[in-house]
């Protein structure tokens, strides 16, 4: 008796359960691995008791010194944290945007992000340049400039993907995007001209960082990387039922320009937030959910919490190359997974053709 063909897109419980161990165990191997290497060298196995010791309930002897125990809590563990969360809402709000869009080349920068948050800061420097002060005085000033201009380059395309009374669609949103893009990053190029003594400061905020001195940008991100993931892992079946089109989602009894919006808000308030705190850092969102569709199936059931987990562990992993390949010095992570990204970029471009 021969075994009956399995429904086209259908994935087993077993290996359902088994990628998502395997994204926990990539968290634990990142956080571990982000933590034990470095400058000075710590002992994994210390490293993972240290880590245990911080649970309630939980009184693990690690062996290390004080002072490795302080690099550990005050140092390393924040920015590891931070590169968590970071990787998991880029990835989520990719995979997000590639549900919405329905092309596998969308990405969280998609609707004026970068360009947003990039103007937000190249004006907060500029300025506080101009008046003989430092980015080293503003501690919240750049996260909080870079969050705004975000959430206005949004706006202004979510007003212009509507203006003349149009329906937004992907595809009006997207030519939307790439023209309010082009404007602020127009008028970013406008301020650097003018104040050209902070380009060194504006383009090491643009090419990425995870740089942090405790737990400030964590628990800056935290709460809106919350919001985002619960929204958006709350619509998982809705992008579903939105990859067989509008008629048929709608005769399913879906709304799905509410289901629409709704995913694009959550994943772009994720992203702005993200981008905030780390900088400009690119193809995360592209890499790990398209990765994840081909090894792990088309279903975006399976696909956003996946990208949650190894969205985080790809770019804790990528910001430990960024430290160490050229140790003293430090790799901008921006740079990391652009020579990563850039090549995969290109493959997915090919095969999309293709097809």
């Amino acid at each position: 008796m021969t075994d009956r063909p399995r429904p086209a897109g259908s994935t087993p419980a077993g290996l359902r359960a088994g990628w998502l161990a395997g994204g926990v165990l990539a968290v634990l191997v990142a956080l571990v691995a982000g933590i034990a290497l470095g400058p000075v060298s710590l002992p994994p196995a210390g490293v993972a008791a240290e880590l245990l010791d911080l649970l309630p309930g939980v009184r693990l002897h690690s062996g290390l010194s004080e002072r490795e125990s302080a690099i550990i809590t005050q140092l390393r563990l924040p920015r590891v944290v931070l590169g968590l969360l970071v990787g998991a809402l880029l990835a989520l709000a990719g995979a997000a945007y590639q549900g919405v869009f329905r092309n596998p080349l969308a990405d969280p920068h998609l609707l004026g992000v970068a360009a947003g948050a990039g103007l937000g800061v190249t004006a907060v420097i500029a300025f506080r340049s101009a008046g003989g002060g430092t980015t080293a005085e503003l501690p919240l000033g750049v996260p909080l400039a870079a969050f705004v201009g975000a959430v206005v380059a949004v706006a202004l395309t979510w007003l212009l993907g509507g203006a003349g009374g149009r329906a937004r669609t992907p595809a009006t949103l997207i030519l939307s995007g790439v023209a309010v893009s082009a404007f602020l990053a127009a008028a970013q190029t406008f301020l650097l001209q003018r104040h050209i003594e902070t380009l060194r400061e504006v383009y090491s905020w643009l090419l990425g960082r995870l740089a942090t001195a405790g737990w400030h940008d964590v628990l800056l991100v935290l709460p809106y990387a919350a919001v985002t993931a619960a929204i958006v892992l709350s619509q998982r079946r809705e992008l579903d039922v939105l990859t067989v089109g509008d008629e048929e989602a709608t005769s399913l009894g879906l709304h799905p320009q509410r289901s629409r919006y709704l995913l694009i808000a959550a994943a772009s308030l994720g992203t702005a937030a993200a981008v905030s705190v780390s900088g400009l850092i690119g193809f995360v969102g592209i890499i790990v959910p398209h990765t994840l569709r081909l090894l792990a199936g088309p279903s975006y059931r399976s696909i956003l919490p996946l990208s949650v987990l190894f969205g985080g562990a790809f770019l804790a992993l990528t910001d430990l190359l960024a430290r160490t390949l050229a140790s003293p010095a430090e790799i901008p992570i921006g740079v990391v997974t652009a020579f990563l990204g850039a090549p995969f970029f290109a493959v997915v471009l090919r095969r999309s053709r293709v097809s």
